[in-house]
C-alpha cells in the first residue's frame, strides 16, 4: 500500500515536488503524476525524512544514495518514451526508489543489485508497497541479464568509467539504454537501437556513485 505521509511528507508536500520538476523542464505527464504518488520518505531513513522531497541525493546506507528526484524524473521520463513498455532493466537497485517509478511505467522490471543488504531490505519495502512487477537479483550489474534479454530499456544507476558495450546487444529494436558515464566528470547519455544502428545522445552533467563489479 502506498503511504499517504503527514506534515513533510504528504501529499502536499509532494505535489509541491512536482511542480517543481515540472519548472525544471520534466514534460512527462504519466512520470509526473508518478513521482506524485511515490512516497519517496519510505525509502530513506526516518531521521532524513524531512528532506525525502527536496531535490537533493540522500545517503541509504552501504555507501550509497538516492538519486535526487530531478534525476530520477529524467530517466524515467527518457525510458516512458520508448514505443514498447513490455520489460525494462534496471541496473543498481539501491533502496528502490527509482524501481518502483519504472515498475508503474513497465510491464515487468528486473533489478541488479550488487550489495546483498540492499537487495534485502528493498524487497521487502516493495512488497510493503505493494509492487509486484520488479523482480530483484542479487548479481553483478555490469553484466546485465543476457538470459532474459533482450529489454526495451536498462537503465543504469551508478556511473560507468567508459560507456557499457556489453549491455549494448542487451536491448531490443526501438530499445534505449540509460547511463551516467564519467569518473571525475560525469555525463548522462542514452544509446538507442535502430535496427542494426546505434545512436548515442550525451544529455546533461550528472553525479552518481560509481559502477563497481562483483558482489558486495
Amino acid at each position: 500500500m502506498i503511504s499517504a505521509g503527514t506534515g513533510m511528507t504528504s501529499a502536499r508536500t509532494r505535489s509541491r515536488l512536482v511542480e517543481r520538476l515540472r519548472s525544471q523542464g520534466i514534460s512527462h505527464e504519466q512520470v509526473l503524476s508518478i513521482i506524485g504518488q511515490v512516497p519517496r520518505h519510505e525509502f530513506i531513513d526516518e531521521a532524513l525524512s524531512h528532506k525525502a522531497y527536496d531535490d537533493t541525493s540522500l545517503p541509504i546506507g552501504f555507501g550509497q544514495t538516492i538519486s535526487q528526484p530531478y534525476i530520477v524524473a529524467r530517466m524515467s521520463e527518457l525510458a516512458a518514451m520508448v514505443a514498447e513498455r513490455h520489460v525494462a532493466l534496471e541496473i543498481g537497485t539501491g533502496c528502490g526508489y527509482q524501481t518502483i517509478v519504472l515498475s508503474k511505467l513497465f510491464k515487468t522490471v528486473h533489478s541488479i543489485e550488487r550489495i546483498g543488504g540492499l537487495v534485502r531490505n528493498t524487497r521487502e519495502r516493495l512488497s510493503r508497497l505493494g509492487v509486484h512487477n520488479a523482480r530483484l537479483r542479487h548479481a553483478d550489474g555490469s553484466l546485465g541479464l543476457p538470459d532474459l534479454a533482450p529489454f526495451n530499456v536498462i537503465l543504469i544507476t551508478a556511473a560507468a568509467p567508459i560507456v557499457p558495450e556489453n549491455l549494448i546487444d542487451q536491448l531490443s529494436d526501438g530499445g534505449r539504454l540509460i547511463f551516467p558515464v564519467g569518473t571525475q566528470e560525469q555525463e548522462l547519455r542514452m544509446i538507442e537501437r535502430k535496427g542494426s544502428d546505434f545512436l548515442e545522445s550525451r544529455l546533461e552533467k550528472v553525479n552518481f556513485v560509481p559502477l563497481l563489479p562483483g558482489l558486495g
